[in-house]
C-alpha cells in the first residue's frame, strides 16, 4: 500500500492505532519525540513494521495528517438521497468535526511544527499539511456540496467559492486565535449550528428555506 495515495480508511485497524499513538507523541514531546523507535515502542510494534507500512519518516507524517483528516466526517454513503434534512444534518457533522479537529492538541501540535519549520529548507511537514490534511478535507466536504446541489437543495455557480463561504463561517479565525493561545470555544455544537443555518440561508434553494425554522 503506498502512503501517497491510500485513503485513511484504507489503513488497518492496527494501523490506526499505531498512528495514534504516533500523533500522541507529537503531542506530548514534540518532533524530537516523533523516532520509529519511539513510535514502535509506544505502539508495541517492530520498527520493521513501521518501514513496511508507511515507509520513511516522512510517510509516517503523512499517515498520521491523513489520519487526523479522516476525523472530519462528510457525506460517503453511496446512494443515498439526500433531502434537506439529512444535507442539514450532514453538514452539522462535518461543521462539528471540522471545529473539534482543528481545535485538538494534535491538530494544533501539527500546524505549530510546521510553521516553526517553514523557514528550513527542505521542510516537508506545511505541504504534507496541506495536500494530506486540508485538501482531502476540501475534496470530500465540496463532493457533498455537489451532492446537494444535485438533489437539488443548494444553488450555486462555483463550488470552490460556497465551500470556502461554508469553511469561513465555520472557523472563522478561530484557529488561529488558539495557534497563539486563545482557549477554543465551549460550545462547538452551537458554532457549527449557526455556522450552517448561515451558510443553508446564503445558498439553499427553496425546498431547504421552507423547511429552515424545523432545521435549526
Amino acid at each position: 500500500m503506498s502512503v501517497d495515495t491510500a485513503e485513511p480508511s484504507e489503513f488497518s485497524p492496527r494501523q490506526n492505532a499505531v498512528l495514534e499513538q504516533a500523533l500522541r507523541l507529537l503531542v506530548d514531546g514534540g518532533e524530537k519525540a516523533l523516532t520509529t523507535s519511539g513510535v514502535a515502542r509506544a505502539a508495541n510494534c517492530s520498527k520493521e513494521s513501521l518501514y513496511k507500512w508507511f515507509g520513511d519518516r516522512d510517510g509516517l507524517l503523512s499517515a498520521m495528517i491523513a489520519y487526523q483528516a479522516s476525523k472530519v466526517r462528510t457525506f460517503e454513503r453511496n446512494g443515498e438521497r439526500l433531502t434537506a434534512a439529512s444535507l442539514h444534518d450532514h453538514v452539522v457533522i462535518f461543521a462539528r468535526d471540522l471545529l473539534e479537529v482543528l481545535a485538538g492538541d494534535v491538530s494544533l501540535a501539527l500546524n505549530r511544527l510546521a510553521i516553526g519549520q517553514s523557514h528550513r529548507d527542505g521542510s516537508k511537514l506545511g505541504k504534507l499539511l496541506l495536500e494530506r490534511g486540508r485538501r482531502q478535507i476540501d475534496r470530500r466536504a465540496m463532493a457533498l456540496i455537489d451532492a446537494g446541489k444535485r438533489a437539488g437543495l443548494l444553488r450555486f455557480v462555483d463550488a470552490d467559492e460556497a465551500y470556502h463561504t461554508l469553511y469561513g463561517l465555520v472557523v472563522s479565525d478561530l484557529h488561529v486565535r488558539m495557534l497563539l493561545g486563545e482557549p477554543g470555544l465551549k460550545d462547538t455544537a452551537r458554532q457549527a449550528e449557526k455556522a450552517v443555518t448561515a451558510f443553508l440561508r446564503l445558498y439553499g434553494t427553496e425546498k431547504v428555506l421552507a423547511e429552515m425554522p424545523a432545521l435549526g
